[in-house]
């Protein structure tokens, strides 16, 4: 009974009586669907003011800006090189495997959801990042518009305020208080993961063809692969016991694959990578802008499902052609939401792109994605997840001794150098809280 009181085993309960349900009951699976969203919808109105926060509150005790300037630069970089990366393992696979080969599905209709799906231009990518009004990104919950407002107002209170500042003071009382909001949401957390895998299983149950589940078997290998040999080597780099890691998010995983949204299991995350030994002002950055630009499940969604589209479709798709379409995926994989669906939306606009490609071959997609959508958030999470330990390792803002505190496993010696004078903030005035590169 013990037992019972943790959340992470509450969920797992909850997955699996979703699951008998959604096979047994395919109706009333599908009923469930509600109590997901509200759930989901319940944890995105939390996101920008909590991002907000966290930023700001890290940024207004920085007393070097060039060191977050720094931090910046690298953070891009990886991610780019990292979601880059996971595009290979994705055109790799499909090339391979070949899931859509022998369809020939070549009448397929133009479904209605890619019409509305836009062109992504870089010049309009970068204009949206900013908002119409301050207070307009916070209405749409876009987390690049949120990210920038933060940063602006991160550092303009650290130029204006000291940090005894009543503002400063009230920015950390708002932040206390948000996390007790969301605290209570919480509890709601197996509730949210049974309705939302109910409706999943009651949906596409045993109707999955054979070439669909060919293609989600392709798709969950090359996430397995990626994972476990990429970003475990990475972890090996900076020292970090990889299992121990996963095992440290567990919760966040369960909740993840219940409702196949990243979103949910973002609040949590800060806390907890915090308490593991990461900086303040590195989680505080990292992670938010890991949601926006450090996709990897969704770079390996795009790669997959375009090859495959090729495939059913019988269009010529040489490697030339798919080499020169990771310029575009590099593009459009990037920023929006990374709730369920959210990769889906990003192909169509990335099909509107290529040309080469029917745009009626998404059809083929309709019934799996939200099973696809389950392996693209959990491995945007652990990519995410990971990101943050590599740039606080890199930027001298890890904690050894909490990070075993919170796993039981010692972190080794890291091979990235960090910078001579790492990121100041509070907890490095602490002795017990010594920071190492």
């Amino acid at each position: 009974m013990k037992h019972l009181k943790k959340l992470h085993v509450q969920v797992l309960i909850a997955l699996v009586l979703a699951v008998i349900l959604g096979l047994v009951a395919p109706a009333w699976g599908t009923a469930m669907k509600p109590i997901g969203q509200a759930f989901i919808a319940l944890l995105k109105m939390m996101l920008a003011p909590i991002i907000f926060l966290t930023l700001v509150h890290g940024l207004t005790h920085v007393s070097d800006m060039r060191a977050l300037g720094r931090m910046g630069i690298k953070s891009l970089v990886y991610f780019e090189v990292v979601s880059t990366v996971a595009m290979v393992f994705g055109l790799v696979a499909v090339n391979l495997l070949q899931p859509g080969v022998g369809l020939h599905a070549t009448d397929l209709v133009e479904p209605a959801a890619a019409v509305n799906a836009g062109k992504i231009a870089p010049v309009d990518f970068f204009l949206h990042i900013i908002p119409n009004t301050l207070v307009g990104a916070f209405a749409t919950g876009d987390i690049l518009q949120v990210l920038l407002i933060s940063l602006l107002a991160g550092i303009a209170i650290n130029r204006v305020c000291g940090p005894d500042s009543l503002t400063v003071r009230g920015i950390e009382e708002a932040q206390t208080i948000l996390f007790k909001m969301l605290s209570f949401l919480m509890k709601l957390a197996p509730l949210g993961a049974f309705g939302a895998m109910a409706a999943a299983v009651g949906s596409n149950g045993g109707e999955t063809l054979l070439y669909l589940l060919k293609l989600i078997g392709v798709y969950y290998l090359a996430s397995a692969l990626f994972v476990f040999i990429f970003l475990w080597a990475i972890a090996w780099v900076i020292g970090l016991p990889f299992l121990p890691m996963l095992s440290l998010i567990r919760d966040e995983i369960l909740l993840v694959f219940g409702t196949a949204s990243g979103e949910v299991a973002f609040p949590r995350l800060l806390e907890k990578l915090k308490k593991s030994g990461c900086d303040d002002v590195v989680v505080g950055f990292v992670l938010p802008a890991g949601y926006s630009f450090n996709l990897d499940g969704t770079s390996i969604y795009m790669a997959v499902a375009i090859g495959f589209i090729a495939q059913a479709t019988d269009t010529p798709f040489s490697l030339w052609q798919q080499i020169g379409l990771l310029a575009i995926l590099a593009l459009t994989s990037k920023g929006g939401t990374t709730v369920a669906g959210g990769a889906f939306i990003k192909l169509a606009a990335t099909l509107q792109s290529v040309r080469t490609l029917p745009l009626g071959g998404l059809g083929l997609l309709f019934g799996i994605d939200r099973i696809m959508a389950t392996a693209t958030a959990l491995t945007n999470i652990v990519g995410n997840t990971l990101a943050v330990f590599v740039i606080a390792r890199w930027e001298g803002g890890f904690n050894p001794a909490a990070f075993e505190a919170e796993t039981g496993h010692a972190p080794g010696r890291s091979l990235l150098r960090g910078p001579a004078k790492p990121i100041e903030t509070p907890a490095a005035a602490h002795p017990e809280a010594t920071v190492t590169a």
